[in-house]
């Protein structure tokens, strides 16, 4: 082709042009086909197949059947109920706490839109199924039932949970037995879910505040980490410290009561947390900041000093998260917020619900975020980070696979989870035996054959890679307390 060379340029120019136009285009139809309320009512059906005890007549994952009936029988307590853990048969209450926390966290923040979708009941019913069982677990003021099960010994097995055989020893905290986190957790749910069950049902949010008052004196007066009461557990979850639980009960409690107790307790706190790597199970510093942002937004508090404090670190986390700060979180090739090699989406969840919760919050107080490098943060850009990592989870990412199970076409299809991986009891009553679950099922390379709807696997390697292998636990089993806040960034961007 022959040209002078404006003519070239003017051409060059416009192909270019022509190029990005398509590539904005393509990005959008990507960002487009996450039908956000379509993973808001599967994330909720994933906790149906989650669910321990007798299964309601309403339970619409119908693959699943009644199991572990005699849960407590060993402690003479009723303890059936609540949510298996992950892709194991275990009930871990300080990872079941949390789930239920920041399901009633989710309920509450995005409550307009959970109804505008339809799937606010099923949001309450997710969050009663876990706080019926945390009831029951909390018989005493000072006693709290922390486990049942014997994570060894289940681990040993692979076994469907409607006929598994395995021991299911009940363990508990107790005044000579202590355990300020998990105590502190639990109070921080049941005072949560006081608060989401409040406009339906006042009976059963009272008698939830009385539980959460209750454990967060037995904290406080007995402190102390679980897992050296219940030694069982450190092999799984074990806590690294019970400050940010206390602060993180306190602060659900103020929003629960208005008491100044609560609210003395974290002005009093010597230590806020500081700036945060991440926020979880382990680490709920950033959850109480995020709360005492909140009370600076509307006014109720003063921003200065301790309060100052809270807020900044909160902001210092989003500022890192959005590559604006002075410890920016590490990002795949790909763009995913990857911070630990070990079930990685967890963290990309629960950071996504910061992020849309306190974009919330500044648009409320028609504010906006000043990074230290001297960015400014709106609440759109907030939203739109979440929305982003969102994204990348249901499918648009260098793989082009949706990390929820059952959603899209191309998902996991291997989970590791006993449940789905093993034939339904309802189509083959056949007991499935501890060794024979992995010789039939956990060793078998075909997909699943159950789907596990609404499940978040652990996701991608921070290079983007994932293999979808049963036996990858450290990448391919899913979590309550990764689909929890998801329920909530959800909400907020459906």
């Amino acid at each position: 082709m022959s040209c002078v060379s404006s003519q070239c340029f003017i051409t060059i120019k416009s192909i270019c042009i022509v190029l990005l136009l398509l590539l904005s285009i393509t990005r959008g139809a990507i960002s487009a086909n996450s039908n956000y309320g379509e993973a808001l009512t599967k994330s909720l059906l994933y906790f149906e197949a989650q669910r321990s005890g007798k299964l309601p007549s309403n339970q619409r994952v119908t693959w699943r059947g009644d199991s572990a009936l005699r849960d407590g029988s060993d402690a003479h307590i009723d303890l059936t109920g609540g949510y298996y853990d992950a892709g194991d048969n275990m009930k871990f209450g300080f990872p079941l706490a949390f789930t239920t926390t920041m399901l009633a966290w989710s309920s509450l923040e995005m409550e307009s839109q959970l109804k505008a979708h339809h799937e606010h009941e099923n949001t309450l019913a997710a969050l009663k199924w876990a706080t019926d069982y945390l009831i029951k677990a909390h018989p005493e003021p000072n006693v709290l039932y922390g486990q049942v099960g014997d994570g060894n010994l289940d681990h040993a097995c692979w076994m469907r949970p409607e006929d598994m055989t395995t021991p299911r020893p009940s363990y508990r905290i107790d005044a000579q037995h202590p355990g300020a986190d998990l105590a502190g957790e639990t109070a921080a749910a049941m005072a949560a879910a006081s608060l989401a069950f409040a406009p339906s049902d006042a009976a059963y949010a009272k008698t939830l505040i009385g539980h959460a008052k209750d454990l967060f004196e037995f904290a406080k007066e007995y402190p102390g980490v679980y897992h050296y009461s219940i030694p069982n557990a450190g092999g799984f979850y074990p806590s690294s410290g019970y400050e940010d639980e206390l602060l993180w009960a306190a602060a659900w409690l103020h929003r629960a009561t208005g008491d100044q107790i609560y609210l003395d307790y974290l002005t009093q706190a010597s230590n806020t947390g500081g700036a945060r790597f991440v926020f979880s199970w382990d680490d709920k510093f950033l959850g109480a900041q995020v709360f005492v942002a909140k009370l600076v937004f509307e006014g109720k508090v003063k921003n200065e000093g301790k309060m100052l404090e809270y807020k900044s670190m909160a902001e210092q986390f989003i500022c890192n998260c959005a590559q604006k700060g002075f410890n920016n979180v590490k990002k795949t090739p790909g763009g995913l917020l990857w911070f630990l090699p070990w079930d990685n989406l967890q963290y990309t969840a629960t950071a996504s619900f910061a992020l849309a919760t306190y974009a919330k919050y500044l648009e409320a107080a028609q504010t906006s975020i000043q990074c230290p490098n001297g960015g400014v943060l709106q609440a759109s850009d907030l939203l739109k980070l979440a929305r982003d990592q969102v994204d990348y989870i249901l499918g648009s990412n260098p793989k082009n696979m949706s990390y929820m199970v059952g959603y899209g076409t191309n998902y996991p299809k291997r989970p590791h989870h006993r449940g789905a991986s093993i034939v339904s009891i309802k189509n083959d009553p056949k007991p499935v035996t501890c060794n024979g679950g992995f010789e039939a099922w956990y060793n078998n390379p075909k997909p699943n054959p159950n789907v596990l709807v609404g499940a978040i696997v652990g996701g991608p390697d921070e290079y983007d890679a994932y293999g979808d292998e049963r036996s990858d636990f450290q990448h391919d089993e899913p979590d309550t307390v990764t689909v929890a806040p998801l329920v909530g960034v959800l909400a907020a961007i459906a």
